[in-house]
């Protein structure tokens, strides 16, 4: 049994690690990984770390809906260019898997307020916002995962 909760825990941290880049949840994939970990026998986290980096999920999980909302709006953008930005990103990451999420980011954001009646200098301000905060959700979400990764590799490393 600790066998099989060893590997679903290696398999989550490194699906939470794909799932920061892709439109999965990732840290909350990862972190899945570090229980699984925790209750085998192969490794035994702080009560601390797991609530620290619990806590930490939940917040980057809550703020991964409102980083790209922020950027939109902080660049001048409406709610058109975030869920322009939203839907573009869904039509990427199923045409073009690898780097269809950027380009259909940004181009959903600017079709968005394009649609929405903003001129062209205006909607690309807009796009680019969108495609900011979306760029600083994903660094955020792979430092997390990288994080978890790494107390997990320590965590493995002492007791093998």
């Amino acid at each position: 049994m600790d066998i099989l909760l060893l590997v679903a825990g290696i398999a989550c941290l490194f699906a939470g690690l794909a799932g920061a880049i892709l439109p999965l949840p990732g840290p909350a994939l990862s972190f899945a990984g570090l229980l699984l970990l925790h209750i085998s026998k192969f490794a035994e986290f702080s009560q601390t770390t797991l609530y620290t980096l619990g806590f930490i999920t939940i917040v980057i999980a809550v703020l991964d809906y409102y980083i790209p909302v922020w950027g939109t709006k902080k660049f001048g953008g409406t709610r058109y260019g975030a869920i322009g930005a939203t839907l573009g990103l869904l039509a990427g990451f199923l045409f073009i898997p690898a780097i269809g999420i950027f380009i259909g980011t940004f181009l959903g954001a600017l079709l968005g307020e394009l649609i929405g009646g903003a001129k062209i200098k205006a909607a690309l301000k807009s796009a680019l916002g969108s495609f900011v905060g979306f760029l600083t959700g994903i660094i955020i979400q792979v430092f997390l995962c990288l994080v978890m990764i790494g107390f997990a590799v320590a965590e493995l490393w002492k007791n093998i």
